[in-house]
């Protein structure tokens, strides 16, 4: 299991601080939607200043029509990020040329699909899906692994049972990752460290109880001895 440290906060010189802080810690960053709207590449570059050896995930969860989705994804390889996501949602066809795009390249990132958004309720998922959590998640990650896909984007919950149905190789990324039971904030489905390495959990993204910490390192270290 790997740690993935979102970093979520509100201007770009708070998330290079907090870089800075935790730079001596083999961890993934997480650049979300907001962040890499704003900050941009310019952004991805002064990570890899700060550490060379920091591994972006860059979490924009691309849902379009397959042809733009496989342009992005093929953008997104000029960037120098080690992992992206799309949404699984979009569909076989727009996953499966996302992958046959990037087959071209000798090295590519890691690419996930996000399953359910860990945000949603049993009862806000079944007004748009029609299907419970656990048995969507379960139908789009078998549909990630078919289109060649590395793993996906789930909550802990999901995990265990998506890697039953498709392999221990095929990774699972959770968010909504509250190390030591810390508030939920505005996600629905949350879990501890424990919790996720039960459910065989590959990549944890823990946010706001490492940045809202006055001493993030010293949490970033903590939740390493966890793991």
């Amino acid at each position: 299991m790997e740690l993935c440290v979102a970093l979520d906060l509100p201007t770009k010189q708070e998330n290079l601080e907090l870089i800075e802080k935790i730079k001596a810690y083999d961890v993934w960053l997480k650049v979300g939607l907001r962040t890499y709207i704003r900050d941009g590449e310019d952004f991805l570059k002064a990570i890899k200043k700060i550490n060379p050896d920091f591994k972006i995930f860059l979490d924009l969860k691309l849902y379009d029509i397959p042809n733009t989705m496989a342009d992005a994804a093929e953008s997104i390889m000029g960037l120098g990020v080690d992992m992206f996501n799309v949404h699984a949602s979009a569909g076989r066809r727009a996953m499966g040329e996302v992958m046959q795009r990037l087959a071209k390249y000798e090295k590519r990132p890691i690419v996930l699909a996000v399953t359910a958004l860990t945000s949603f309720s049993q009862e806000e998922f079944g007004a748009v899906y029609e299907k419970s959590i656990a048995a969507k998640a379960d139908q789009f990650a078998k549909d990630a692994m078919d289109s060649g896909l590395d793993g996906v984007v789930c909550s802990a919950f999901e995990s265990e049972s998506i890697k039953k149905i498709t392999s221990e190789e095929f990774m699972t990324l959770t968010p909504g990752i509250r190390p030591f039971g810390e508030d939920a904030g505005d996600q629905k489905r949350v879990a501890d460290v424990a919790f996720a390495k039960e459910a065989l959990v590959d990549f944890i993204v823990v946010g706001r109880p490492i940045y809202k910490d006055a001493n993030p390192a010293e949490v970033v270290k903590k939740i390493l001895q966890l793991i």
